[in-house]
């Protein structure tokens, strides 16, 4: 680990960067403006700079002086605790308890009681705990004092840091080309893509065959088998296809399970053991022609090889099993055809792949001054594609020789390497992040070997640690400067996508590796390799981040080296499954050991059995991220009210939830509230409405008793992405919609509408009419689901032209609408479904919203679905008497599909020149003739006439 703590050392230098930011903070500089709290605050700054000012000779001169590397470590654990009573000041500014009526005057009202109870030993309110924040605060004016009156017998230099503001600098983001690469290309392994496609491709022989790719890290494995699976010649070669990262901490049940979810989309209990889920397996690939992909294969023992193999037995000829490992005894192990052994990339291919990262052409002819360095650096990389596309990625837009030179001639190529695995481009890649990437980057390091994380995922986390910056209002959100954060790592190859899943994301072993080299003894994973190193009691006392893969069990014996660790900031579990089966947690983790980390910032405990949560959760003041998906809770304990720092409540898939706690309303830094699949949840809580910087809220159920909940939403300005609005039938009062302001809402881009399914009881048309009339969004709107509507006509803003930005539009069981409204000019419309619409009997011109034959119409429309349609008869052939063929309809369309039609009579009026897919089901009465279909591909045809082309 001492390789790279030049390069760790670099994060504290950047943490260092954020303590100053929060000391200039406006709302810290006026608590401070009590004599005592301003002058103990000036004491830190002064100190903190003359720290500052030899950070980076200590973080070099640490490797061979182990009392500096000791130094460095007391400088690190200092910061955590600094910015931990910084921000101890915001909470004791706050009145404790769980009612308050406006959190925000509260705090402007206590700020200067709290700082003169904290620095003169005034007297507090009895409702105001006292947590000791005056010792906190001497302690660390104490600390900083010893700390920086060992630089001299250290011999450690102090620079001078003009004008004191060492943070200015480095907080301004560097400009670069915002260019990416589209698509993967293949640099130098061409001849090993064609003879692995034409194995895939080849004949079908009898049983399975298994093909291991071998390979040192960095060398381009996975990226030579994603190239070959994601290739669209294979793509209709095999009934199931499933891509499996079997890292080096899964047992062969979990990897059996993951192996099932890829293949069923089903979850299987913890309670199954290895015979039924094998049993499952078997039953699942019987017979059918499969390809998997068994990525990062680490396990040597042949009879753990040998019981992961046995349910693919069953598969069909031609069934095909592709392995990526480093290890050649796996390979031997594994295979029944000849290994790929992948070699270095040969120079010239590098050459093209370093350019094209780092200059977007495959060449130099643009850029000559700097060809001769790129030469250099291309040769320092040995042939490691890994090594390549990373300092190909720091080097993108920049074009300076000086800035490419300083690459090429840096120290940390020569570090000694100590027996790690850690690439010098790869030091030099995160060397060279500007600040607050480098402390993005090395919180990584909580996520396991091979886990997929989502996008979002890890910029909440990054929020919740306050890694991105509090934009000012009115400019760009949190969120959006964290997504640039996370596009510039990705860029950079810190991260690529994963395989399973566009929306899913991993890091490169060795980038993970180097990420953990980074994070050094803050972070502690019970699935990394040094799981078993005996650390002691004061090595676990500065772990920040303890993250681990979870079993069936969790009991408190799992987690007894973690009651060391009193300064937690983030407590997080992950499953390595898509859809994960719940694991049991003991009480006593739940109710004795959390809610003793105070300092907690993020706290996951999702897929757990928890039907309760205990009311010590109100006590994690610090808390900003809590994730609680999967659980079985079902309802959450009011003592939330005092979490008022929380920003993300993750509730994703509680299906038992039947209420959020009535104080919610408190909550007033929440941003996100998923409570997306939360089936038993009835009715929002009447606070909801004062979360003004709520973000997300996927749905919101309007109350069955009182409708006039509705306007809560008025106030929900920011709302984006998705909202789904339930109940809508329970609205009593149009005015109510009209509060709702959806109009308002411009970062809405999908809207679901839904009313009750029962139409046997009373329900008015007209409110129905005038409650979706009211309730007409943003013309950025996107997408549009209109559910269980009960008026006979749709309001004219369905299908007005200004929606210019919609591309889905779907209509379900409105069983009294009698025409479709026009929709034909929507320009951006790309899929219309239209299912259970029983009472319309004629699609005619008015559906195209066109009085001209020289109007296109439908002109992006790509899938077209008409489904149980039961009266439907006539689907009309003209637009003001002009034929439709001589107007352009559907020009794009590519599928068209018609299900349960019966009544549906005559020809299909239209030319479809791009149609690919053509399904006509149940519809016995519908005859489709004289039409060219110069495009089509896949035709499915069931109880219709006979068909004529």
């Amino acid at each position: 680990m001492e390789a790279l703590t030049s390069v760790g050392g670099a994060l504290l230098a950047a943490t260092f960067q954020w303590l100053f930011a929060k000391l200039d903070s406006t709302q810290l500089l006026n608590f401070a403006k009590q004599d005592q709290a301003g002058l103990e605050l000036k004491k830190w700054r002064n100190l903190m700079l003359k720290i500052q000012a030899v950070l980076e000779e200590a973080e070099t001169k640490q490797i061979t002086d182990p009392l500096v590397k000791i130094w460095v470590s007391e400088v690190r654990d200092l910061a955590f605790d600094m910015e931990d009573v910084l921000d101890e000041f915001r909470f004791e500014a706050a009145p404790f308890g769980n009612s308050i009526a406006n959190p925000e005057q509260a705090r402007k009202n206590n700020s200067s009681n709290m700082f003169r109870a904290c620095f003169t030993g005034a007297s507090r309110s009895n409702s105001m705990p006292d947590y000791g924040v005056r010792s906190k605060i001497k302690d660390i004016t104490d600390r900083l004092q010893c700390i920086s009156s060992e630089i001299n017998g250290l011999g450690l230099n102090l620079m001078k840091v003009a004008g004191g503001d060492v943070s200015k600098s480095s907080r301004v983001q560097e400009k670069r080309l915002t260019t990416s690469l589209n698509e993967v290309h293949v640099y130098g392994r061409e001849t090993e893509m064609e003879e692995i496609l034409q194995w895939l491709l080849g004949g079908d022989e009898n049983g399975v065959t298994v093909m291991p790719i071998v390979g040192m890290g960095g060398m381009g494995k996975t990226t030579l088998a994603q190239l070959v699976y994601n290739d669209e010649r294979v793509a209709d070669r095999f009934a199931i296809k499933a891509w499996v990262c079997v890292s080096e901490q899964l047992d062969l049940m979990t990897v059996t399970r993951i192996i099932l979810e890829k293949v069923s989309s089903n979850s299987y209990e913890c309670s199954s053991d290895l015979d039924s889920l094998q049993l499952r397996l078997r039953e699942e690939l019987s017979g059918k022609k499969f390809l998997f992909v068994f990525d990062d294969v680490w396990s040597e023992s042949y009879q753990q090889w040998d019981l992961l193999r046995r349910p693919f037995t069953s598969g069909a000829h031609g069934s095909k099993i592709i392995v990526t490992t480093r290890h050649c005894k796996v390979a031997s192990m594994v295979g029944n055809i000849a290994s790929y052994y992948l070699q270095a990339l040969p120079y010239d291919e590098c050459l093209s792949l370093f350019a094209q990262h780092a200059l977007g052409n495959r060449d130099f002819t643009a850029h000559p001054n700097v060809e001769e360095i790129g030469r250099g650096i291309v040769r320092r990389c040995k042939g490691l594609p890994l090594a390549v596309k990373t300092l190909g990625g720091l080097l993108r837009g920049k074009r300076s020789c000086d800035e490419w030179q300083d690459i090429l001639t840096s120290k940390l190529w020569d570090l000694p390497d100590e027996g790690n695995d850690i690439l010098p481009a790869l030091r030099l890649s995160y060397h060279h992040l500007s600040s607050h990437l480098k402390q993005c980057f090395a919180y990584c390091a909580i996520f396991p070997k091979g886990y997929e994380f989502n996008k979002d995922e890890l910029v909440f986390l990054w929020m919740a640690e306050g890694l991105v910056l509090q934009m000012p209002k009115g400019t760009k959100q949190m969120e959006d400067l964290g997504h640039e954060y996370f596009l510039d790592l990705l860029s950079r190859s810190f991260f690529q996508q994963a395989s399973s899943k566009e929306s899913q994301f991993v890091m490169h072993d060795l980038i993970n590796d180097l990420a953990e080299f980074i994070a050094g003894e803050t972070c502690y994973s019970f699935t990394d390799k040094f799981k078993h190193v005996k650390r002691s009691n004061e090595s676990f006392a500065k772990v920040r981040y303890l993250s681990f893969m979870k079993h069936n069990y969790d009991t408190s014996q799992r987690f007894e080296m973690s009651y060391q660790m009193t300064s937690l900031r983030a407590f997080l579990s992950f499953s390595p499954f898509s859809h994960s089966f719940r694991s049991f947690l003991s009480n006593g983790v739940l109710h004795d050991f959390l809610p003793k980390l105070r300092y907690l910032r993020s706290l996951s405990l999702c897929d757990y059995n928890i039907k309760r949560l205990p009311e010590s959760i109100g006590e994690l003041k610090h808390l900003r991220y809590l994730n609680l998906s999967h659980c079985l809770i079902k309802c959450l304990p009011e003592s939330m009210a005092s979490l008022l720092y929380l920003q993300t409540l993750i509730l994703n898939r509680c299906y038992k939830l039947t209420r959020l706690p009535e104080t919610i309303g408190n909550l007033m830094d929440l941003r996100h509230l998923d409570i997306t699949h939360t089936t038993a949840l009835k009715e929002m809580p009447s606070g909801i409405g004062r979360l003004r910087n709520l973000l997300t809220l996927p749905k919101f159920v309007v109350g069955e008793v009182d409708g006039l909940r509705l306007r809560e939403l008025n106030g929900l300005s920011h709302l984006r992405d998705r909202l789904s609005i339930l109940q809508l039938h329970a609205v009593s009062d149009v005015q109510d919609a009209r509060h709702a302001n959806l109009n308002g809402k411009k970062s809405l881009h999908d809207l679901k509408l839904e009313w009750s399914c029962d139409f046997h009881h009373s329900r008015n048309e007209t409110s129905e009419m005038q409650v979706l009339s009211a309730l007409k969004p943003h013309q950025n709107l996107k997408k549009l689901t209109i559910k269980f509507y009960g008026a006979k006509e749709f309001p004219s803003w369905i299908g007005d032209p200004l929606f210019s930005k919609v591309t889905n539009l779907e209509l379900y069981h409105c069983p009294r609408i009698t025409s479709l409204p026009s929709l034909g000019q929507l320009l951006s419309l790309k899929v219309l479904i239209i299912k259970g619409l029983v009472a319309v009997k004629t699609v005619g011109f008015e559906f195209y919203g066109c009085g001209s034959s020289s109007v296109d119409t439908f002109p992006s429309l790509r899938i077209l679905r008409f489904e149980d349609m039961l009266v439907w008869e006539e689907w009309s052939s003209s637009v003001v008497g002009i034929e439709l063929q001589r107007a352009r309809q559907f020009e794009r369309l590519h599928e068209l599909q018609i299900y349960n039609c019966p009544k549906l009579v005559g020809r299909l009026p239209i030319n479809l020149p791009s149609l690919v897919k053509l399904e006509i089901c149940r519809c016995p009465q519908l005859t489709y003739s004289s039409v060219s279909l110069p495009s089509l591909r896949k035709l499915n045809l069931e109880d219709c006439n006979e068909m004529i082309f």
